[in-house]
């Protein structure tokens, strides 16, 4: 039987957490994680890096299950990269797929090969728990580890972030059936996928290509017009608000001598108070974390056109499937908070 002074402590702690978290106590129910696919350009940018940190640590918080990695920047470097990152954050069993003869961006880019082949004073490996130069690690097409990875999960169950070029979800549209499914890449999507969360277009500036849309723009025509599920779209003006800080850099990433994420961040940019960092791949693996969270708002059903150019528009329609991301002020200080503290934490070893 519960006294006075019981019920009385009981609601001051829930008022406590209430006041110390932000949330209600009921909103720290567990839940199912997140079955998640990330298509990413790893490489190009260094946003890509703190999105994958971010989902690293999102899964070992239980908020995220990590079920593959595809890569649409076509270099060698992109996937041990990739791999050395996931070791780092004890996650190696993740299947990498890289894409196979798209052209797209092959260039070694500021921070991959830099990162894998990075010595310490003494000539030792800054990384050692990731022999890159002995990684026998087996990757796999990417379009083949999308469909082998989708067919194996329940259906209307998988959530994909694509922050890269569109490319191997084009290709996945065209597949016909194998030995991991009956069904088309189309049809596939259609039972398996839950939505999908991509970073693409510009919809402030229309005369301005977005880069993942520039490189390929063909596979951003057709995603945009063929795929079969919800889409959410973060477009450029929404991530180019939100920042990672030199001052983070520089004070959070301490607990180890070398970090990968500062030693990328060190190739791409200098490490210096005022430097700051773009978040446009950050918030789309936001989104597809904490989706009823409340950290965007959405726009009104409607419809992406992308032109030869490259160029995004976006048209209200009812019977649309996509939606754009919106940020007010707000809800920007609150989701570069997150971005600081899922990228940041210590890792538990």
């Amino acid at each position: 039987m519960k006294t006075r002074t019981s019920v009385f402590v009981s609601a001051l702690m829930c008022a406590l957490a209430v006041l110390t978290f932000g949330v209600k106590p009921s909103a720290s129910v567990a839940q199912e994680p997140v079955k998640l696919i990330f298509d990413t350009d790893m490489g190009n940018d260094i946003d890509d890096v703190f999105a994958l940190v971010m989902i690293n640590n999102l899964e070992k918080r239980g908020e995220l299950e990590f079920l593959a990695l595809t890569l649409t920047k076509d270099n060698k470097y992109a996937a041990p990269y990739c791999q050395m990152i996931n070791t780092y954050y004890n996650n190696p069993n993740v299947p990498i797929g890289y894409v196979k003869d798209s052209g797209c961006t092959t260039d070694d880019g500021k921070y991959l090969r830099q990162s894998l082949e990075e010595k310490t004073e003494d000539g030792k490996s800054a990384f050692p728990f990731f022999d890159y130069a002995n990684d026998k690690t087996e990757y796999t097409e990417a379009v083949t580890l999308l469909r082998k990875t989708l067919a194996a999960q329940p259906d209307n169950s998988v959530v994909i972030a694509q922050v890269g070029f569109s490319t191997n979800l084009a290709r996945l549209l065209d597949t016909p059936a194998d030995e991991y499914s009956d069904l088309n890449g189309r049809d596939l999507a259609a039972k398996k996928v839950k939505y999908l969360a991509i970073m693409a277009g510009n919809f402030k500036n229309h005369e301005h290509s977005e880069y993942n849309v520039a490189n390929d723009i063909p596979a951003a025509q057709k995603v945009f017009k063929e795929w079969p599920t919800k889409i959410y779209c973060s477009g450029f003006e929404v991530g180019e608000r939100i920042f990672m800080t030199g001052i983070t850099m520089i004070n959070d990433y301490n607990y180890d001598a070398h970090h990968p994420v500062k030693s990328a961040y060190k190739y791409y940019r200098k490490i210096e108070p005022t430097s700051k960092q773009c978040t446009w791949d950050l918030t789309t693996v936001l989104f597809a974390a904490r989706q009823d969270r409340g950290y965007f708002g959405l726009s009104e059903p409607g419809r992406v056109t992308i032109d030869d150019k490259g160029r995004s528009s976006f048209t209200a329609d009812p019977d649309g499937n996509t939606y754009l991301f919106t940020v007010d002020p707000e809800q920007i200080i609150r989701i570069q908070e997150a971005f600081e503290w899922l990228c940041s934490e210590r890792l538990l070893k």
